[in-house]
């Protein structure tokens, strides 16, 4: 792996952080995640248009820029050093990832141009992941069910329906218009499928255009997770944005009362599976938000060590001070390697799938565990003007301990990590143990 950045990664940073310090102060970062839309949608166009930021991992075929996971990282490291409320997780990384991933020819060519270009946002609503991060969309539990219509796969059908026109939408609910083609505008035609359920919280979930639901069907014999195409304007869904720690996520509650949806994909195929695969540029994406998010904490830390005076000197010049200094700035360096290395090691540095993916957890692990430090300390170094809501550092902090309840603690993390790559044996059955004992059991 060579460290050194190209001049083509340079100049995304550079192009990203310039635009971003125009119109991301604080004050308008906090108006944009209180608006109804959750950010700003001028910025949004801007982002799309330069650097093109919501296509910039996406295949040049469906009009991204045909960029890997290390301009990603970059990207994001950005986004996260101002906490910037965007579609960019859910829509642009999330959606997208399983788009490319489940999606057919013709649904990947009608949706990610529309995502790519900033016209569409989508949001993933997986009903109670389980701890290793697959959806369990499990209906016998709860979660989202899913029958089929007329048709559809298990009464004959091919149930491979229509691909969603949603490359002419705009992020938002309700904005996209008579005849835009979207799964839940049609009557209960061929490929059609009814979903019941409800799932909390998703990111984004209140905004985007259109939703990928993750729903259980099948029954006991074939019980298979998989993804369905829904309008966000489809009758009998019902989006509610909730009230959390960290608003610039905008989490929601999505409940689906009978609902029309198209499948992705291949309806007979599990997609549990691939969701897993598709979550890793997602959680590179948290960890590199979380490394720049920590950074500016780290920026803010500094600069009040020098300018605020306690005995007639600044405080960073008192040992105290210079130490929880110096191990933030080792704190946020390692987790910047880390989150680097993963993303070389994902774009195909690693031949191992395995490996890549254990180099995803352990640096979402290491950067979360970045930000929480560094957040905590510039709290601590500010003193009781941090804890106030008028201050910047309080905002930092509630993205650290909001990312951990979203996207998993770093404890869990290194376990995912471990057990992906079999350090642990998988626990012995009661047959396997009667035998072992001779029979004794």
């Amino acid at each position: 792996m060579d460290p050194a950045l190209t001049p083509e990664q340079e100049a995304v940073r550079r192009t990203l952080r310039e635009a971003l310090a125009k119109r991301c102060s604080p004050e308008q970062v906090r108006a944009a995640a209180a608006s109804p839309a959750g950010y700003d949608p001028e910025l949004w166009r801007q982002l799309a248009d330069n650097p093109g930021l919501p296509g910039l991992a996406l295949p040049a075929e469906y009009g991204g820029a045909g960029l890997g996971p290390i301009e990603l990282a970059l990207a994001c490291e950005e986004t996260g050093r101002v906490l910037l409320p965007s579609p960019l997780l859910a829509s642009s990384v999330l959606a997208s990832a399983a788009i490319q991933a489940l999606g057919s020819p013709d649904q990947r060519a009608e949706l990610l141009p529309g995502l790519a270009g900033g016209t569409l946002t989508a949001a993933l609503v997986l009903p109670h992941p389980l701890p290793d991060g697959t959806p369990a969309g499990d209906g016998r539990a709860g979660g989202v069910q899913a029958r089929p219509g007329p048709g559809g796969p298990d009464r004959g059908g091919s149930g491979r329906g229509e691909p969603v026109r949603g490359g002419s939408r705009q992020g938002g609910p309700g904005q996209g218009g008579p005849g835009q083609g979207g799964p839940g505008q049609g009557g209960p035609g061929q490929g059609a499928w009814t979903l019941y359920g409800e799932a909390e919280p998703v990111v984004d979930g209140a905004r985007a255009g259109l939703l990928l639901v993750a729903a259980h069907t099948g029954g006991f014999p074939r019980s298979r997770t998989v993804l369905f195409l829904v309008d966000g304007d489809a009758p009998g869904l019902t989006r509610v944005r909730r009230a959390a720690l960290d608003q610039t996520r905008a989490p929601a509650r999505v409940e689906l009362r009978d609902v029309l949806g198209v499948p992705l994909g291949d309806p007979a195929r599990d997609a549990g599976p691939a969701l897993v695969e598709a979550g890793l540029p997602v959680r590179l994406a948290v960890a590199a938000e979380a490394v720049g998010a920590a950074a500016h904490c780290l920026s803010m830390a500094v600069e009040y060590a020098q300018v605020r005076e306690q005995f007639g000197r600044p405080i960073g010049s008192f040992q105290a001070i210079k130490h929880k200094l110096a191990d933030v700035h080792v704190a946020v360096e390692s987790a910047r390697s880390a989150v680097y290395y993963a993303a070389w090691a994902l774009g195909g540095g690693v031949a191992d799938p395995d490996r890549a993916a254990c180099a995803v957890l352990l640096a979402q692990a290491r950067a979360l565990e970045g930000l929480r430090t560094a957040s905590g300390e510039a709290i601590q170094v500010h003193g009781g003007i941090a804890i106030t809501w008028e201050h910047d550092a309080q905002l930092y902090f509630k993205r650290a301990v909001a990312d951990e309840q979203l996207f998993g603690a770093p404890h869990r993390l290194r376990a995912l990590a471990a057990a992906r790559a079999g350090l642990f044996a998988p626990p012995m059955g009661l047959a396997a143990a009667a035998a072992t004992l001779g029979g004794r059991i």
